[in-house]
């Protein structure tokens, strides 16, 4: 008799996060949901990870409303599953206690009966508080160990001997779990890697532990990589449909369900009715704009592991700030802050300290900028990585960051988050609900509230569609390489006139072209202005500053957002400001004038 393998649909979580950067409207979906439904799949990831705090900053809703639409149109009796980063659990940064145990609670209260929980660093003390909340608010808890390829002429971690001893630190820890999961957020573990660590994770946890695998197609490996796992004794895998599966995505369920033929395995699915909400789901879609970065498959990351999940993310945003071109460059640059970083895999929230540590060195030169992520991790602030992070870079960091290396306990250092939420509701004169204090505590920055600015109605929605004008170039004099094909906005200038140039995803036709708007604030400087130029290329969201304004060397003139880094540009001198250039929402670019100083 053949085996039934379980199987989670990831489309409308992990499926949007990697095609979209998790950028989708619920009125969107939610038929596709019942569509879904309706053809028998009865599990589903429904949020977490990037689908909580995006809804919220580039969505214009709430991720818990959300969730309650998703359970109505899913089911009552439907597995509904998201994801959670440890001690991170689905915020911007880590969180108290108390905050940890309010995600759980809420989570439970919005329909979701299943959380797949992971330490990026596969540092097992940071999943046992967390997996406690979890079993304590009645959740399935599913415990992970995080996989990936490490950069060629590394060794020391990510084999099968490591993944079996990160397994037997969740036993020997007492960790609270439901079933295991082994998670390869880039797909570039080797599929034999794979067919040891499951065939001797079963051995280690006898026949009754459910088992899951979870990967990405990126690099061409998603099926034989599930093959080998089922074949080692795996119970379930992951898997997206049509048009969100395959390439940055999960393997299709089509395609699993057809290689499983002729073995001792099957999915038990109903292939015309899959079919049909295959068809519903990508009429939903059509009007959504697909990144062809997303679609084929990406050899080359399994000598530089970007996930899947991340890697639209980033690409959206370096679009958003007309820095696509960087992408190759970035990418190289990423296998560097892997090897030097310690080995901490390369999944949310590490995979973004390497791609924006990489996007630093790229555009400011080589550690002359240690990233607050990727410098807070080789100082040991979000736990303990797999290897010892390069001694040098642990030292620029200590220097640039003013801070020593830290071998305690992460949560032990963290005040309660609940009260300072509380207070910040109560300032604002907003409702103080359970859900209100878990927006405003998880998606707080060090330079502003996310979540405040969502109850505050100040957020803006940002989804990319077919329908919708392409966002503001970035203000540069340099258009795209000589034949290239890379999509993006441009601005270029000719006979001294600036253009904003639309490029075409895949074809590197020009589809649009529009005279660029004027500077915002611009004036001409006195004769003796020094410029203040941007030191990397992103987005203007906050300018500090009007002419006329005195100004003391080191004071804050605005803020440049990029890659979710938010850096502060600082006055080079003391004087008056003459003329400001840029306003919020503008695009530069590195060597940029964005202000004078007189």
């Amino acid at each position: 008799m053949k085996k039934k393998i379980l199987f989670q649909d990831t489309s409308f979580r992990d499926g949007f996060q990697s095609f979209f950067g998790a950028r989708v409207q619920t009125d969107d979906f939610i038929g596709a949901v019942e569509a879904a439904a309706q053809a028998g799949i009865t599990h589903f990831e429904a949020g977490g990870g990037a689908r909580f705090q995006s809804l919220f900053l580039y969505c214009g809703e709430s991720a818990f409303d959300m969730m309650d639409r998703f359970r109505q149109a899913a089911g009552k009796d439907a597995n509904l599953q998201t994801l959670a980063r440890g001690i991170n659990v689905v915020a911007l940064s880590q969180q108290p206690k108390d905050m940890i145990d309010l995600h759980a609670r809420m989570f439970k209260k919005h329909g979701i009966t299943h959380i797949r929980n992971f330490d990026a660093l596969n540092d097992m003390d940071n999943l046992t508080y967390s997996g406690e909340r979890i079993k304590s608010a009645g959740l399935h808890h599913q415990a992970v160990v995080t996989l990936m390829e490490l950069p060629p002429g590394c060794s020391g971690a990510h084999d099968p001997d490591f993944y079996i001893q990160c397994l037997r630190q969740i036993l020997d820890k007492g960790v609270p779990y439901d079933s295991i999961c082994f998670k390869d957020a880039s797909g570039t573990s080797n599929p034999h890697t794979i067919y040891e660590t499951f065939k001797r994770a079963r051995q280690l946890v006898g026949d009754d532990v459910i088992l899951w695998h979870h990967t990405h197609d990126t690099a061409g490996q998603g099926i034989t990589q599930y093959k080998a796992s089922i074949e080692a004794g795996a119970d379930g895998v992951c898997l997206a449909r049509a048009p969100v599966s395959g390439g940055t995505s999960q393997p299709d369920l089509i395609s699993l369900w057809h290689a499983l033929k002729g073995t001792n395995f099957e999915l038990d699915i109903d292939i015309p009715k899959i079919l049909e909400a295959n068809a519903v789901f990508k009429d939903a879609m059509q009007d959504y704009f697909f990144p062809p970065e997303a679609l084929g498959i990406s050899s080359e990351v399994v000598l530089s592991p970007m996930p899947g999940g991340a890697l639209t993310a980033n690409t959206m945003m370096m679009r958003d700030t007309g820095t696509l071109h960087l992408y190759p460059q970035v990418i190289e640059a990423m296998a560097e802050c892997v090897a030097k970083g310690g080995f901490g895999t390369s999944v949310t929230p590490v995979s973004q300290f390497y791609f924006q540590q990489a996007y630093a060195n790229v555009t400011q030169g080589k550690w002359k900028k240690i990233t607050d992520g990727y410098g807070n991790m080789v100082l040991g602030y979000f736990g303990k990585t797999p290897v010892a992070p390069d001694p040098e870079v642990v030292q620029i960091a200590q220097e640039q960051m003013g801070k020593p290396v830290f071998t305690g306990d992460p949560l032990e250092i963290l005040e309660p988050g609940i009260p300072k939420a509380e207070a910040i509701l109560k300032e604002n004169n907003l409702p103080v609900t359970e859900e209100n204090v878990f927006i405003v505590g998880a998606l707080a920055t060090a330079q502003g509230n996310k979540g405040l600015d969502f109850l505050l109605g100040k957020n803006t929605v940002n989804v990319r569609k077919k329908s919708t004008e392409a966002p503001a170039a970035p203000a540069t004099s340099k258009a795209a390489p000589t034949g290239s094909s890379m999509p993006g906005a441009f601005r270029v200038t000719v006979n001294s006139k600036v253009y904003d140039v639309t490029v075409e995803p895949g074809s590197g036709a020009v589809t649009s072209v529009a005279t660029a708007a004027p500077p915002a604030q611009a004036a001409a400087p006195a004769a003796d202005a020094k410029a203040v130029s941007a030191n990397l290329p992103g987005k203007v969201q906050r300018v500090d500053v009007k002419p006329g304004d005195q100004v003391q060397e080191g004071d804050v003139l605005l803020i440049i957002e990029a890659m979710k880094m938010e850096n502060e540009i600082r006055s080079p001198y003391s004087g008056t400001v003459a003329a400001v250039y840029k306003a919020a929402g503008d695009n530069v670019q590195t060597g940029e004038e964005m202000l004078s100083i007189a």
